[in-house]
C-alpha cells in the first residue's frame, strides 16, 4: 500500500482534520484516507450488469424462453 506525505500543511488545517476526524470518531489519519477516497472515487459507479438491465428495461423488456439444461455433471475421469 503506498504512503503519502503532506509537507507545510498550516496548523490551522491540520487543527480543523483533527477536529473533523474527532466528530467523525476516527484518527485524523483514517480521516484524511476518507477525505482522499471520497475526493478521487466516483459518487456512483455503475455497474454492467445493473446498467445492462436498466437498457433492457427501457427497450421494452426482454422475454427469453431458454431452458437450463438440468441434466446432472458427470466427474472427469483423470486416470
Amino acid at each position: 500500500m503506498a504512503s503519502l506525505t503532506v509537507r507545510n500543511l498550516p496548523d490551522e488545517t491540520h487543527r480543523a482534520l483533527r477536529v473533523r476526524a474527532a466528530q467523525h470518531g476516527r484518527s485524523t489519519e483514517a480521516e484524511i484516507r476518507a477525505i482522499i477516497e471520497d475526493a478521487v472515487r466516483p459518487a456512483r459507479r455503475v455497474k454492467l450488469g445493473s446498467l445492462l438491465a436498466e437498457i433492457g428495461r427501457e427497450a421494452g423488456g426482454v422475454e427469453l424462453d431458454i431452458q437450463r439444461d438440468q441434466t446432472p455433471a458427470e466427474p472427469i475421469d483423470l486416470s
